[in-house]
C-alpha cells in the first residue's frame, strides 16, 4: 500500500468518525450491560481525561487495579517498512505494579521479498514510582525481557534476548495540557545480522510528546521520537543507526455504560534529521475495560 494511499485511508476514518469526537455521553435511558467492574461508571470515564494511549512515547501511568487495556498499533513508513504490535497491560495486585506482554508482526523494507512474520517479543514489567493518572506529577519505570522470537535473516529481531529499561514521566501543566518525557535504553548482548554474525549492541532512546485535551474525549498530540539502534556489521562490531520522527496525531474515546472505553487513534510521523525524506502513518486501537480476574485478592 502506498503512502498516498494510507494517508486517503486516515482521512475517510476521520471524516466517518468525526462527528463523534466532541458528542455527548452515552444516553443513560435503554437497556446496556451491568459494568464488569463497579468502579468504571459512565459518568467517571467521561468526565476524565483520556490517559495511557499515546502512541510512540510511554506515558507514566499503570492501570488500575482491576482494569485491564489491550493495545493495538500498527505503523507503516515510505521505506517499506511496517509493524504491526499488539500489547496486554495487567495491574499486579494494586495500581503500583504492572506486568505487560508485546507480540509483534513485522516487515522489513530492506528484504523485500521476505513477507511479513513474527518480531521480537516482550515481557514487561513497571512500577508505579511517583503518582497517578490523578496526580500532577507521575513517574512510572520499566524494564523490560526481549525474547528473540523474531528471525533476524528477515530483518525482525535482534536475534538474541535482551534487556530495556525506559523511565516515563508525566506532567499535567493545566485541565488543556499534558507533556510526557522519555529516557530508555536497549542492551543486546548476543545480537545477530542476517549473516548469523553476533556482536553486543546497546542502543538508546529519547522521548517527548505534547497533549492538548481539547474535550476529555478528544485529543490532539505532537510526539517526537529519537532513537539509536546499533546494527551488527561483523563479528563483534556494530554501526550506530539513528532515527528521528515528529508524529503529529488525534485520538478520541468511546466510553460505555458496561466500564469498557474504546481509544482509536491515527498519527502521521514525519522523519527529521537522519530520518529526512521519511513519513508514515499511525493506526491505534485501545479497548480498556474492568475485570474481575484482574482484582487483587486482600
Amino acid at each position: 500500500m502506498s503512502f498516498r494511499n494510507l494517508l486517503a485511508s486516515a482521512v475517510l476514518l476521520f471524516a466517518l468518525t468525526a462527528p463523534a469526537f466532541p458528542g455527548p455521553p452515552e444516553p443513560g435511558g435503554g437497556e446496556s450491560p451491568q459494568p464488569m467492574v463497579a468502579s468504571r461508571s459512565l459518568e467517571d470515564l467521561n468526565s476524565s481525561p483520556i490517559q495511557d494511549n499515546s502512541f510512540l512515547v510511554e506515558e507514566a501511568y499503570n492501570q488500575e487495579d482491576g482494569v485491564v487495556q489491550h493495545i493495538s498499533l500498527f505503523q507503516k513508513l515510505s521505506t517499506g517498512d511496517w509493524a504491526f504490535t499488539q500489547t496486554d497491560e495487567w495491574p499486579l495486585r494494586s495500581l503500583k505494579n504492572q506486568l505487560s506482554i508485546t507480540v509483534a508482526a513485522t516487515h522489513s523494507g530492506d528484504c523485500p521479498g521476505s513477507g511479513a512474520g513474527w518480531g521480537d517479543t516482550a515481557m514487561n514489567y513497571r512500577y508505579q514510582l511517583i503518582g497517578s493518572g490523578d496526580t500532577k506529577y507521575a513517574v512510572a519505570p520499566r524494564l523490560s525481557l526481549l525474547l528473540p522470537t523474531g528471525n533476524p535473516a528477515a530483518d525482525r529481531g535482534y536475534g538474541g534476548v535482551g534487556l530495556q529499561t525506559n523511565l516515563p514521566i508525566s506532567i499535567q501543566h493545566s485541565r488543556y495540557l499534558v507533556t510526557h518525557w522519555n529516557l530508555g535504553a536497549t542492551w543486546v548482548p548476543r545480537a545477530q545480522d542476517q549473516f548469523h554474525q553476533r556482536a553486543s549492541s546497546l542502543g538508546a532512546n529519547l522521548g517527548q510528546s505534547v497533549v492538548w485535551l481539547v474535550k476529555p474525549r478528544f485529543n490532539a498530540l505532537v510526539e517526537t521520537v529519537w532513537s539509536s539502534n546499533p546494527q551488527v556489521v561483523a563479528p563483534g562490531r556494530t554501526m550506530p543507526q539513528y532515527n528521528l520522527f515528529i508524529s503529529p496525531g488525534i485520538r478520541w474515546a468511546y466510553n460505555f455504560k458496561s466500564g469498557l472505553q474504546i481509544v482509536p487513534g491515527v498519527g502521521l510521523p514525519i522523519g527529521a534529521g537522519p530520518s529526512a525524506g521519511q513519513a508514515g502513518m499511525i493506526f491505534y486501537l485501545s479497548f480498556e475495560h474492568g475485570l474481575n480476574l484482574a482484582h487483587s485478592r486482600h
